[in-house]
């Protein structure tokens, strides 16, 4: 459907996005999930929230939808480049911008149900960090993110840009209790059989890749990943309520990683652990 006029509230889901994480006339005040370019927008079709609109200016439009099944039911909606500048507020490179109803909240105990890997966030604010830190933990094998207390909403807009779509793809839950009691709810990754490894630059800690396997070397069937925000990092009651504190070795001069790097290093050595245990047995096995 072609839509010329700037003002059509048919557009309204799409309107002024510098402001659309707050909607103060939906639910919890939250604004819709936006994804913007077709990489993102194919991935919210595939995903759990439901999309509302699709809006996009031609060629792009069309050939999104040359590639892609869209339900019957999402209307999509054809504007001149200029109208969609005017609605979103901004001038829309990727030429495609779509909507979604932010889904029912998983629970802690779906989102770990089948998982071995999981990262747990606490008091991360930076939404390009979070973002970041999907896209990282979505390329290495991470099966679910969990957030602890004094986390950004994960659904901002800016997050599901920089994560390019992943968070509406890599499951994720909250974990109950206040900036001082949160920890306390790592006790049920610990009864599902997880092994929490708390990210520290303190020297005192053991090097990463001792801290991510047992006294055999074998890896955790389960392991849980925890890391801080940048600077403060995490709180020493968090770290208390781990298995462990472990450390990225670096070069002498340097004390710190941003946090998004930080995670996907840990998320690589775990893989690597995986693959090196793997190969370790497959040579036993042939001796």
């Amino acid at each position: 459907m072609f839509i010329t006029d700037p003002g059509d509230p048919r557009l309204d889901d799409v309107r002024d996005l510098n402001s659309s994480d707050s909607r103060p006339d939906l639910p919890g005040g939250k604004g819709l999930v936006i994804g913007e370019g077709p990489l993102v927008v194919g991935r919210m079709l595939e995903s759990r929230f439901p999309v509302r609109s699709i809006v996009g200016f031609a060629p792009k439009l069309h050939t999104f939808l040359d590639t892609h099944q869209v339900p019957d039911d999402v209307p999509v909606y054809e504007v001149p480049r200029e109208v969609l500048a005017q609605v979103a507020g901004f001038d829309m490179h990727r030429g495609l911008v779509a909507a979604a109803d932010r889904a029912p909240a998983l629970s802690v105990d779906e989102v770990i149900r089948d998982a071995s890997t999981v990262a747990v966030l606490e008091g991360v604010g930076d939404h390009e960090n979070i973002g970041s830190l999907f896209r990282n933990a979505a390329g290495m094998g991470v099966d679910a993110i969990l957030f602890g207390a004094g986390c950004a909403d994960p659904l901002y807009r800016r997050v599901v840009r920089v994560s390019m779509g992943h968070v509406l793809r890599l499951p994720f839950a909250h974990l109950g209790g206040t900036t001082t009691t949160w920890q306390r709810s790592l006790s049920q990754l610990h009864h599902a059989g997880f092994h929490t490894v708390s990210l520290t630059p303190d020297a005192g800690a053991v090097d990463l890749s001792t801290a991510l396997v047992d006294a055999q070397y074998t890896p955790y069937p389960r392991l849980a990943l925890l890391v801080g925000a940048e600077g403060p990092g995490l709180t020493e009651h968090a770290m208390r309520a781990t298995h462990t504190r472990a450390r990225i070795p670096m070069s002498e001069g340097t004390d710190s990683l941003n946090l998004a790097t930080a995670a996907a290093i840990a998320f690589y050595e775990r893989l690597r652990s995986w693959g090196s245990s793997e190969s370790s047995g497959k040579s036993s096995m042939g001796s």
